[in-house]
């Protein structure tokens, strides 16, 4: 879950601004990783919060989260075999894909959401669609995502109606006002903390106070 320095048309000139652009984009996957994957009922998993902020020339990415994927703790080999057969470990195999596809979408909607309210303009999935998240940093995300998909979906077509469900999933999750919120919060503590470097443990108690008990 890469923020890329690929040069876009609304990357700002700013510092402070694009700094904005990558804690909003970062505090989304976070968030759905930390937020969402408990009220799906998923399992936690490791991850640590990288950014670069000087934005450094010889860094191939503005920040990332490293690990934070639910597929990497399935058996590897079960998958590639396709034995998974019971319909219970299917449906385990299916959510935990779907959940990290969502998870990867999320960074870039978090990012196109701060920069509409910003600027005072309508957000919705119709004007900021799948497409459009290459516009905020979402580059290698879509990748990412698309590859999961190719590799459980071999049917194009079914691919392309299985993330336009995922999108809307992970637009709503956005726009649900309580997990705005946490994403503002933890968008607000990238801004201040001083590290470039944010364990799971950190993130954890930031978000805390937002967890379902």
């Amino acid at each position: 879950m890469k923020r890329t320095n690929h040069l876009l048309p609304n990357t700002p000139t700013c510092p402070k601004e694009l700094l904005k652009h990558i804690v909003f984009h970062e505090a989304g996957h976070v968030v759905a990783i930390f937020l969402r994957n408990q009220q799906q009922n998923l399992p936690p998993v490791y991850f640590e919060i990288v950014i670069n902020k000087e934005q450094q020339d010889h860094h191939s990415y503005f920040a990332q989260v490293l690990g934070g994927r639910l597929i990497d703790n399935l058996p590897v080999a079960e998958i590639e075999n396709n034995q998974l057969g019971s319909e219970a470990e299917q449906q385990s195999l299916q959510k935990a894909y779907e959940a990290d596809v969502i998870n990867l979408l999320t960074g870039p909607l978090a990012e196109a959401k701060y920069v509409a309210l910003r600027d005072g303009e309508i957000f919705n999935p119709h004007l900021v669609n799948i497409g459009a998240l290459k516009n905020y940093g979402g580059h290698l995300d879509l990748e990412q995502a698309y590859r999961y998909l190719e590799y459980f979906i071999p049917d194009a077509t079914e691919r392309e109606l299985k993330i336009s469900e995922l999108y809307n999933k992970a637009f709503h999750f956005i726009n649900e006002p309580n997990n705005w919120k946490c994403i503002q919060s933890f968008a607000q503590y990238l801004l201040e903390h001083e590290q470039t470097t944010i364990s799971c443990e950190q993130a954890s108690d930031v978000l805390q106070p937002f967890l379902v008990h």
